[in-house]
C-alpha cells in the first residue's frame, strides 16, 4: 500500500472533492476552456477547508484535467474523456467524434417528458447529469413537465468480481472496498431522489420520480435508454488503479465508467430494422425482461 499525505481534511476527503470534479469535468458540466467555480465556493459545497479544495485541484493539475494562472482562475483544459468518445449511429449515416454525455441529457431535458432507464454499476455518473440538468430547470432553461427514471444496479449482496484489493483479494480491504462501492451508490442515489423531489415540491415539474431496483448481475457494461428512441451503450473496462481507504491508497483491481466508450443508436421513424430501431428495440426488450423478472 502506498501512503497519502493528507492535510487537515484527510486523504479521504481530498479524493472524495477529486473524484466529484474529475466526473463533473468528464460529463460536461464543466466543459473544456470553462472556469472551475472558486476554491471558497468549492470547500462550501463540499463542506471541507480550502487546503483540502487546494490539494484536489492539485492533483486534477498533476494529471492534465486543468491548469491555474494567477488573477484568471482555474481552467479545464483536459478534452473529453473517453466515456465520452461516443460512436453514434443515426438514421442517415454514422459519425465518429468527441461527445459530451451531457449533450445528450442536455436534448432530452429539452422536451415535455424525460423517461431514463439506466442499468449501471453505481449512480455516481448518473447523478452528475442529472444535478446538470436540475441547473438548468431552476435557471428556466428548460421546464420538463415530468421526469421519470427507473434504475437496474447490482444486489448489494452480491459478491462482485470487483473492486478487490490485489494484495489482499479475500480479505478485510476488499470488504473495505466493497463497502465504499455501495456507499458511493446509496450517496448517488439519494442524492438523485431528493432533487427530483424537491422539483416537485417546489413546483418546478409537474411529476418527478425514481424507482431503483437490485438486481443479482455483475455489470460488464452501461447503459442509458432515453425517451424510448435513443440508447447509449458501454462496456466497462477492467484496469488497476490505486483507491483510497483512510489515508492510504490501496492497489485495487475495479472498473471505471470514465474509461468506457459509449455507442449511441437513435430509432429511425418508419423503419423498424434499421440498424438504430433494433438496437434501441432489443436493449429495452432486454431491460424490461430483467426489471420485471429478475429485479427486486
Amino acid at each position: 500500500m502506498t501512503s497519502v499525505r493528507s492535510g487537515s481534511s484527510g486523504g479521504r476527503e481530498v479524493f472524495r472533492v477529486v473524484e466529484e470534479l474529475r466526473s463533473r469535468i468528464a460529463g460536461g458540466v464543466y466543459p473544456v476552456s470553462s472556469l472551475l467555480p472558486a476554491q471558497r465556493q468549492l470547500a462550501t459545497e463540499f463542506s471541507v477547508t480550502r487546503d483540502t479544495v487546494q490539494k484536489a485541484l492539485e492533483q486534477l493539475k498533476t494529471e492534465g484535467w486543468i491548469e491555474a494562472r494567477q488573477g484568471s482562475g482555474t481552467r479545464v483544459v483536459q478534452r473529453v474523456s473517453k466515456e465520452q468518445q461516443v460512436q453514434s449511429y443515426t438514421a442517415k449515416a454514422a459519425v465518429e467524434g468527441r461527445v459530451s454525455l451531457r449533450a445528450f441529457f442536455d436534448e432530452a431535458f429539452s422536451g415535455p417528458e424525460v423517461v431514463l432507464d439506466v442499468y449501471t454499476l453505481t449512480s455516481e455518473a448518473l447523478d452528475t447529469q442529472v444535478q446538470g440538468q436540475i441547473e438548468r430547470i431552476r435557471s428556466g432553461e428548460v421546464a420538463p413537465r415530468r421526469i421519470s427514471i427507473r434504475m437496474l444496479l447490482p444486489s448489494e449482496s452480491l459478491d462482485l468480481p470487483y473492486p478487490r484489493a490485489l494484495e489482499d483479494p479475500d480479505g478485510d480491504l476488499t470488504a473495505q472496498l466493497k463497502r465504499r462501492l455501495i456507499g458511493i451508490s446509496r450517496r448517488h442515489s439519494e442524492s438523485i431522489r431528493f432533487a427530483l423531489l424537491q422539483l416537485g415540491a417546489e413546483g418546478l415539474v409537474e411529476q418527478a420520480d425514481m424507482e431503483i431496483r437490485y438486481v443479482d448481475l455483475t455489470p460488464t457494461f452501461k447503459l442509458y435508454l432515453i425517451n424510448d428512441t435513443r440508447a447509449l451503450h458501454g462496456p466497462y473496462e477492467v484496469i488497476e488503479r490505486p483507491i483510497v481507504l483512510g489515508d492510504e491508497a490501496v492497489r485495487s483491481l475495479d472498473v471505471l465508467g470514465l474509461g468506457a466508450t459509449l455507442t449511441h443508436y437513435v430509432v429511425d421513424p418508419g423503419h423498424p430494422d434499421a440498424r438504430g430501431s433494433v438496437f434501441v428495440k432489443s436493449w429495452q426488450t432486454w431491460f424490461k425482461s430483467v426489471w420485471t423478472t429478475l429485479a427486486r
